[in-house]
């Protein structure tokens, strides 16, 4: 069962910043994954509408400039990152789970990860593109297809895994709170991964592994990590 650290090693470091994406690295975690919102002509790696959870900041992300945004502190003294900033961090050492975060995101971030592969050492294999807004997944499936997308849930659908299986998904990403046999059971009778958010403790970590699921995102990857080796 696939480690992803979730936003970065989050639980060990602020989230989303260079210094949690760093703390994964160094833990050998095979996938980070982010969360990414387009204010001012630029990517920032943010998960919150709003700035004030993970920030010194007020307001909405993308209401602000990108000098305002720079200025920010995300937490012992980290900056909010750029997309490209962590991808120049991480230099194809592991998967990079991207998540689309609304609107005007699509465009640049396919734009960004050919310019990844490019210059900074990626392959297309090593990116996960993902969504719960389904309509801009769809937009960057149409811009990249070659890439794999992963369709976000926060619920327990009626017709399960099927929006996945429509949207030409690779992954279905699921709630822990929502995740149930039948569900990885239709999602795998339709060829896609099961990947379970956001997972913390051990014993999740083991009851997730017997029913099946292909990989789960954690904030402390250094204690799954563990548990998975032991």
């Amino acid at each position: 069962m696939k480690i992803i650290a979730h936003r970065g090693a989050s639980g060990l470091a602020p989230e989303n910043t260079l210094k949690a994406m760093t703390i994964a690295l160094s833990l050998g975690v095979e996938a980070i994954e982010i969360d990414v919102q387009e204010a001012d002509g630029e990517l920032w790696v943010f998960h919150d509408r709003r700035l004030e959870r993970c920030s010194d900041g007020e307001g909405v992300l993308s209401e602000h400039s990108q000098s305002y945004l720079a200025s920010l502190n995300a937490g012992e003294g980290e900056a909010i990152p750029t997309l490209w900033q962590v991808m120049a961090l991480i230099t194809g050492r592991c998967e990079l789970h991207i998540e689309l975060k609304g609107v005007n995101t699509a465009k640049a971030v396919a734009a960004l990860t050919q310019r990844a592969e490019a210059e900074l050492g990626f392959t297309p294999e090593q990116w996960v593109v993902s969504s719960f807004h389904h309509p801009e997944l769809a937009r960057f499936a149409k811009a990249r297809p070659e890439i794999r997308l992963g369709a976000l849930t926060a619920s327990l659908p009626l017709t399960l895994a099927q929006f996945a299986e429509e949207l030409g998904a690779w992954s279905i990403n699921c709630d822990v709170d929502f995740i149930d046999q039948a569900l990885i059971d239709d999602a795998h009778a339709r060829g896609l991964q099961v990947l379970v958010y956001t997972v913390d403790h051990p014993l999740d970590q083991q009851r997730l592994a017997q029913q099946g699921v292909d990989g789960i995102f954690t904030n402390r990857p250094d204690r799954l990590l563990a548990q998975a080796h032991s």
